[in-house]
Formats: C-alpha cells, structure tokens, sequence
C-alpha cells in the first residue's frame, strides 16, 4: 500500500514535455538532464516512448542503465508490441517501470480507437497482466479519464488493479477540467472504487486553460498521490502541470494540504536554467516560481514593504528554489583547484574531462571580463555539460558592417584537419556570419529562433546567445554561445546547433 501521506513526483520532461515543437533533445542533453531530475529528487523519471523511433529507445535504454537514485519508466501504448519493447528499454533500471495506456473516454473510443468500451475494457486488463509478467511496477493511464463515463472509467480502474497494476493515472489530457471540478472526480473515483486505496492514483495535468498546477494541487486533496508533471511546464499544445509550481504549492501551503515529498526544492532554479539552455527556449519572465521577475520587486509600496519584513510580498524565499545572489568570487589570477572548490559551492560536480574545458573557458572570460559572476561560472559549467562531439569548431572571424555598407562576414571553421573559409553578405552582421557558415556546411539551414540576453550585469556582460536552426528535412537543433562579444556568441551558438545536427544525424 502506499504511503498516503507523501506525494511521488513523476517527471515526463523527457516524454510529454520533449513532444511539444521546439523542445527535442539528442542522448547527451537527456542524460544530463535526467541526472538533474535525479539531483532534485524526482520519485519517477519517464525517459520517453521505447517503441516511437530507435533514438527514443536507446535514449530511454540508456537514461535507465544510468539513473539509479530514481524509478525509470518508458510509455506503451495497449498492445504487445509497445509493451515488450518499453520492458527492453528500461529492464536494466534500477527500478524499471512499464507506463501502459488507453482511452476511455466515449470520444477517443469512438473516433481514435475504433474499439467498443467491451474491447477496451479486454484490452486494458489483458495489457496489464502482459506488463505484469516484467515488473512489478506497473502504470496504466485511462486517456481523457477526466471526459470518460464515471461507471465505466471505474470498471476498467477495478479491472487494471486485478491484473496487477500499481499506479493507476487518470489524466487531464485536454486540459478541460476546473480545480473543484477535478477534486470531487478524485473524491468520487475513489468512493467508486475502494481498491484504489491499495495502489497509488495518479494525476496528469494539461494547461490548456491554465489550470495544470491548480488542478493537480486539487487531485492531492481528492486523494492523488502521485503528481505528473514537467521542468517548466513544458509539453504538448500548452504544456503540462509545472514540476516547480505543484511541489512549492506543497511546500508554501504545507498547513493547508498536509502532505510530504522527496523534492529537493533548492534545485528547481537549476533544473529549469539547464531545460532553457538544452532546448534554448527561455521560460517567460513573469512565470510562477522560476521567471525572472518572480522575486523582483520595482513597486515603491512594496520595496518599502521588503525592507521591514520581506515576508510582506514573499510567500517564499529565492533561496528556497535554489535563487543566489549574482558575487564576485574569482578573477583571471585564480587557479584550478579554487574554480573547482567554487563549482563545489555552486552544487556542481564535474568530471576531469568537463572541469577542465569549463576551467579553460573561464579563464578565456576572465582574460576579457573585469568581473566574473557566479552566474557567468554556471552558464559556463551548463553549456559544457551538454555539449555534442565537434565537427566543426570555430577559427577565426572578420566582420565588415556599418550603416553605409553592407555587412560582409568572413568566417574560418574547421573540420577535423581542415580549415574551410567562406564569405558571405547580410542583412546585417550576424546575418552574414550565419550565411557564411552555411557556404562552410554546404546547407540552406533556416534560422527559426534567435535570442542573445546578458548572463550578468555591467558593460563587459557575458553575453548568452540562443539560435534555432530548421534542418533541410524540417528537424529542429537549439544551439547556444556564450561570449562577451554578442557577435562571437552568435556564430558559436550557430556552429553549437549545426554540430548537433551533425551528431543527431549521425546518431539516426
């Protein structure tokens, strides 16, 4: 039975959240940031859908012969097929889950599955017990449990726990459901069905109207004991129940819902800054929990309130998500040994290969830089982190641009022994250099995003540049560059996304 007092947090970053356009990560970044779910203490990592594609299978393969502080588990769909493949997939974890699903409701039934409510019910019961004969642990999710007739979603619920499954997830797939709503559907599927009480019942949150996280905290007081949730929100159409948001709700109000958890709160900053640079998608500022402006204050009242007692706008502490003041600490004279004691402080622990190309960048920085900021150390340390084997590395550049000329770049990258030199004209600087690494490539990449941001503070700021590429056949690569010349971070976040490209093709 579990433990009714504590809510397990399953993360699907890697899985629902990785689904949504713009968000796909290649097996370095997954690795990386499942170990950082894993730093946070996340209860349950699902890795992805072992039977999509052969990349997803061997991503999920390899996050569960990595991840040993967690629960690791791959999605199935209700058929044979699905599910031996996920069993293969996470087998080696160290505690493997099977993840299976169906729909339930009259809609999906109808117009998706083209199956009889008879069928579904068969299939659910059969798949479950095919699931069981792998592990002991094992999920099924009753797809848009929240539109499903109530006696039915409780017969199929009633007939999954009797073949043998573990978590039983009723989600929210559409978002369509309201906070009130949804904790009397927990209140009332449990009165229904007793046995409920002997497993744990889960809830899977869309944010279609903005509820996710309202609706997920209203789930754990109707009964839910496992929360599905993402890094930021993230996930399909509007995104899922933010991981952030759900555990410090738990948290602020701990009075009100009465509930414990395994979060390690203090890591949520870091998770949500390493999910941005991977997918080079930046959370909007005035997010809940982990937007810039969440502790920002430029209201007179409420500075003044600040001052006497910070409680008087704060219901929580930065330092309680993991928030620390920007502070010089290090400069172009420090040695190896206090960079590394630095990282320590920070919570980073990186290997002699990771330590020494960060240790090589920072002194690069601090050669160009007055002052080096915590912040610019940990943008340094999370570009290494998840950084792809090169193919091509950044020589030398030359721009001409002026607002009488046009911009001409001239840019030297090499491959392997190679040198390669292209120029090209653009629409300003940073145009031509990317059309010039294009001549360098030999491909028409189109530029779907770019963001350039200051990582700190002052003229001499590091500045942090994002690029999206759209590969000829229409696949997606974030790339990212830091530098203090906002044109030299470009060109390097570009030659970043087109070396993933190169290592993603590789990888197919």
């Amino acid at each position: 039975m579990t433990d009714r007092n504590r809510v397990i947090f399953f993360d699907t970053t890697l899985r629902d959240g990785e689904q949504s356009p713009g968000m796909s990560m290649n097996l370095r970044e997954k690795i990386e940031m499942a170990k950082q779910l894993e730093r946070m203490g996340v209860d349950v990592v699902e890795a992805g859908f072992a039977i999509s594609s052969p990349g997803d299978f061997q991503s999920v393969k390899a996050i569960a012969e990595t991840i040993r502080g967690c629960t690791v588990g791959s999605l199935a769909r209700a058929n044979p097929k699905d599910i031996d493949a996920a069993w293969d997939a996470v087998k080696d974890a160290a505690d493997p889950r099977i993840h299976l699903f169906i729909a339930t409701s009259e809609l999906h039934m109808q117009y998706k599955l083209k199956m009889t409510p008879e069928e579904v019910y068969e299939t659910a019961a059969e798949m479950t017990k095919r699931a069981k004969k792998y592990t002991s642990n094992v999920q099924f999710s009753a797809e848009d449990a929240t539109r499903s007739d109530m006696d039915f979603l409780a017969r199929v619920i009633r007939g999954v726990i009797a073949a043998g499954a573990t978590t039983v997830n009723l989600p929210d797939t559409v978002g369509y459901t309201a906070p009130d709503e949804h904790y009397r559907f927990f209140k009332e599927i449990h009165e229904r069905v007793p046995e409920l009480h002997h497993v744990t019942a889960s809830c899977h949150c869309h944010n279609d109207l903005g509820l996710a996280a309202a609706n997920s905290l209203a789930a754990i007081r109707g009964g839910a004991r496992q929360a599905e949730c993402t890094v930021n929100g993230i996930g399909e159409r509007a995104g899922n129940a933010a991981i952030e948001e759900v555990v410090m709700g738990l948290r602020v109000r701990k009075n009100y819902y009465q509930v414990e958890y395994g979060i390690d709160t203090t890591e949520i900053m870091r998770s949500s800054g390493l999910l941005s640079r991977i997918t080079g998608v930046k959370v909007q500022p005035n997010k809940a929990v982990v937007g810039e402006n969440a502790f920002a204050h430029e209201a007179g009242i409420h500075q003044h309130g600040m001052l006497e007692n910070a409680e008087t706008y704060e219901i929580m502490t930065p330092a309680s998500v993991g928030l620390k003041e920007s502070n010089l600490v290090l400069g172009k004279h420090s040695g190896k040994h206090a960079f590394e004691d630095r990282l320590k402080s920070l919570g980073y622990a990186l290997n002699e290969e990771e330590l020494g190309e960060a240790f090589n960048r920072f002194k690069e920085l601090a050669d160009r830089k007055k002052q080096v900021y915590d912040k610019d150390i940990e943008a340094i340390v999370a570009k290494e982190a998840v950084q792809v084997p090169k193919t091509f590395t950044l020589g030398s550049y030359v721009i001409n641009s002026g607002n009488k000329i046009a911009a001409t770049a001239t840019i030297r990258l090499t491959r392997g022994e190679k040198e390669i030199e292209k120029a090209a004209h653009g629409d300003g600087p940073i145009d031509a250099a990317f059309q010039a690494i294009d001549k360098i490539v030999g491909r028409r990449l189109e530029l779907d995003d770019f963001q350039i941001n200051a990582v700190s503070g002052g003229e001499d700021a590091l500045g942090d540049a994002r690029v999206v590429i759209r590969g000829e056949e229409g696949r997606m690569y974030a790339g990212r560059g830091l530098s203090t010349d906002v044109i030299e971070a470009s060109i390097r976040a570009y030659v970043n996304a087109v070396n993933k490209m190169y290592y993603e093709e590789r990888e197919r």
